[in-house]
């Protein structure tokens, strides 16, 4: 199949330097309003990836992202965030970017063009044939990420993928391929936009639908949370007071005991 990086393609608007502010923000909105619509037809690439991560990860695998600039850091932030909603240890949903932690805040010249250091960084990790690793990138061509997949898979690891492209190197190197071609950026080139909306979109569709399958999440509500904060504690507080219709001073000596929304629902009704 040929290959055509419609990441890079010419933006369906010009002349932006003569543009009014409103104008830009309308034609910024004009171009995310595609984005839910492409991630929606990725749904069937999705699906299938999704049960089979969720059957290594209940039997002990962990979940590696592995992405070089934009597409790095998205990953790192969706892994960063699933300790504090679902509780779970900061080594089972890890986010792996070229040039290291330092490249989250300040890009490292050349670091997604080697093509053995995301497999180093993994091999760090000790992975085993029962851990997923996701790569990450708009353009599908990214160097750390291809290498990083390719050997995960030759090392039995389950593999996918987020690109913007389609038909690109990534997607071919990989288990489960999920392209989400979102076409030209509103300013040419630009993937931090669009796809990056993309990318974060299809992020949070794989690591929440994980965490519920595992059963994170009862009813509707983020039962395993970490009560980090005032306001996590206010919001394990009133899903008490909803889930169990008592009074908001006995929901509060309820957490302040049991110190988790799922032991003190436990403690509740078995009492």
């Amino acid at each position: 199949m040929s290959f055509k990086k419609t990441t890079e393609s010419d933006s369906l608007h010009d002349n932006l330097q003569e543009k009014s502010t409103h104008e830009l923000l309308v034609g910024i909105n004009q171009e995310d309003q595609k984005v839910a619509y492409v991630v929606k037809d990725c749904i069937v690439q999705i699906e299938p990836f999704v049960d089979q991560l969720v059957e290594r990860f209940s039997i002990g695998g962990r979940l590696f992202y592995i992405g070089a600039g934009t597409s790095g850091r998205l990953g790192v932030v969706d892994a960063s965030e699933i300790p504090p909603t679902f509780g779970l240890d900061h080594g089972q949903v890890i986010g792996l970017i070229a040039g290291g932690d330092g490249a989250i805040r300040k890009a490292v010249e050349f670091a997604e063009d080697d093509w053995d250091q995301a497999w180093k960084t993994l091999e760090s990790y000790h992975v085993t044939t029962l851990d997923t690793v996701v790569g990450i990138a708009a353009s599908g061509t990214t160097p750390y990420v291809i290498g990083g997949v390719r050997k995960a898979k030759e090392n039995g690891l389950l593999t996918a993928c987020i690109t913007n492209n389609k038909n690109s190197p990534l997607a071919s190197s990989v288990d489960f391929p999920i392209e989400a071609e979102v076409g030209p950026e509103f300013v040419t080139g630009s993937t931090r936009m669009k796809s990056g909306t993309a990318q974060k979109l299809i992020l949070n569709m794989i690591s929440t639908a994980l965490m519920i399958r595992l059963g994170h999440v009862v009813g509707n509500r983020m039962v395993d949370m970490q009560l980090s904060n005032d306001k996590l504690w206010e919001r394990g507080i009133s899903y008490l007071v909803e889930s169990l219709h008592i009074s908001t001073a006995e929901a509060k000596a309820l957490l302040v005991k049991h110190k988790s929304v799922r032991e003190a629902l436990t403690a509740y009704t078995k009492g």
